[in-house]
């Protein structure tokens, strides 16, 4: 691949031909603004991506899952008017399914990547769905380059292999990456067990109460368990000692109810502050300081009680962004307006166009829908009128009571970055990370396990471009990486990351 880097690429175009009008930007209404369906270039990708497997899932294909209860320990209305979450002491059943990102249905379970972390309420108001990671920030901020990362993790296509190479390449093209791979790098990202690690709702939602006030709020689900995790060598011996580790642990510890808990913090942000704040409170490559907005606990997350059937409760289960229920609505975060198309349209070439009607992900609220037939479909509404408006008492929608949440936006079409703010950088809460929440042995455990890492078939080329990012992130770490890849010091670098 060496000779290729002095070559003029060709230029991007859709499947038809057509000059693509961007690789990093979706369309949107102002820099800050919502995507839009418009947008074929994205919707093309989005949807060629969700069908090119069959029948595992693109991405998340390994995991396991049980069932259990989200039970509020403080009420939230006077943020949202969201009825599971309003009741101390409420119980509402939930579904929460593990998983890795990057691996296949047979791969092993401690590798080193993000893990899924997606849940299901099943609550009265009909399901809610919060799909997270174990990480509170992702590797791109845009979802027209989601795809190319996941292929970017994924094997080539020349010899279906998994390239370093080209997981370096990518992230070293992508400065946004950089927090989410020192995240990854590190020993959490390779968590000793599915119990002894967070979760995260990693986007930004937006909460509304009853008075129609305005919040923005993120999700920290924290392990009663404690955080344990891995060391490298750890991790890949298990590889091979047992590649079920994690689905066999998670298993036998609800078997012999020691049942995993998980305590949900959440950060609630004035619906305001979003405007001033000095770095865009929406870009999921960062978080929101605890100082800035403190976590509050408002409930816990139990698992008691393991699939009966594997395929029918795990592997059909369903989970979309899209699924909010009354009181909790999107933000202006791109990626997470990307998800909400893009997980049912997976969903509805995976398992069917009638998946919500399959029992794990059927709701228990009543369904009063005039959609009609398709594949599999076996709930019908019987002799009940089939279009609206109509004169034969049909469903009708409550507008005044249920309203979309809804946030203002404005400006001209275009394909642009996030408005730039203060302290919108790549760079400097990936090494607020390194240098003041990791510890020594952490930094030390980063350091070698980016040399192993980067030390695996990577190009010099390419090493030097990433080495680059190291070196902004914090110079010291760029220093132990450059001397563990035997590249020269900074000061001697050609290559530059921009």
């Amino acid at each position: 691949m060496s000779d290729q880097f002095d070559q003029k690429p060709p230029i991007t175009t859709t499947d038809a031909g057509i000059p693509a009008p961007s690789d990093d930007h979706s369309l949107t209404v102002g820099a800050n603004g919502p995507i839009l369906l418009q947008d074929h270039y994205l919707i093309q990708k989005m949807a060629q991506f969700n069908r090119e497997r069959v029948p595992e899932r693109v991405v998340h294909a390994k995991g396991t899952g049980a069932f259990g209860y989200f039970e509020v320990t403080r009420s939230a209305s006077e943020w949202t008017k969201a009825a599971f979450l309003n009741t101390v002491g409420k119980r509402t059943p939930t579904l929460l399914r593990f998983s890795t990102v990057a691996g296949e249905l047979g791969s092993a379970d401690t590798v080193r990547d993000p893990r899924g972390f997606a849940l299901k309420f099943y609550t009265e108001e009909g399901n809610y769905d919060l799909v997270g990671n174990n990480t509170p920030i992702f590797f791109v901020r845009d979802p027209i380059k989601f795809s190319d990362f996941i292929h970017s993790q994924k094997r080539m296509p020349d010899n279906d292999m998994r390239s370093h190479n080209a997981m370096w390449d990518f992230w070293s093209l992508s400065p946004e990456a950089m927090h989410q791979v020192t995240f990854l790098m590190s020993d959490r990202g390779t968590p000793r067990t599915l119990r002894h690690m967070n979760g995260y709702g990693s986007h930004t939602f937006l909460w509304v109460n009853a008075k129609d006030e305005k919040f923005w709020v993120k999700y920290h689900f924290k392990t009663e368990q404690g955080i344990e995790n891995f060391t490298d060598a750890e991790a890949t011996a298990m590889t091979a000692e047992d590649p079920d580790f994690h689905r066999r642990d998670l298993f036998e510890s609800i078997q012999k109810k020691d049942f995993p808990v998980w305590r949900l913090e959440v950060q609630i942000m004035p619906f305001k502050d979003a405007e001033t704040y000095r770095f865009n409170p929406f870009d999921l490559t960062k978080v929101w300081p605890h100082s800035d907005y403190p976590p509050i606990t408002i409930g816990r997350l139990v698992l008691d009680r393991n699939p009966e059937n594997f395929f029918a409760q795990i592997e059909q289960s369903s989970f979309e962004p899209a699924n909010m229920v009354p009181g909790i609505g999107p933000s202006p975060d791109k990626m997470l307006l990307g998800r909400l198309f893009s997980y049912p349209d997976a969903h509805r070439y995976r398992i069917g166009t009638n998946y919500l009607q399959l029992p794990v992900n059927q709701p228990v609220a009543e369904v009063h829908s005039y959609n009609k037939d398709g594949a599999m479909r076996y709930r019908h509404n019987g002799n009940q009128p089939v279009y609206a408006p109509n004169s034969y008492n049909g469903p009708r929608a409550d507008t005044e009571r249920y309203q979309d949440p809804l946030w203002f936006s404005s400006g001209e079409l275009v394909r642009t970055a996030y408005t730039l703010r203060a302290e919108d950088d790549d760079y400097g809460q990936a090494g607020t990370l390194y240098r003041k929440v990791l510890s020594a042995t952490d930094r030390d455990h980063l350091a070698s396990n980016i040399v192993g890492h980067m030390s695996n078939n990577v190009e010099r080329a390419v090493q030097e471009r990433a080495l680059a990012h190291w070196y902004k992130v914090d110079n010291e770490l760029g220093s132990r990486i450059a001397q563990g890849l035997g590249i020269a010091p900074k000061s001697e670098l050609t290559a530059s990351a921009d």
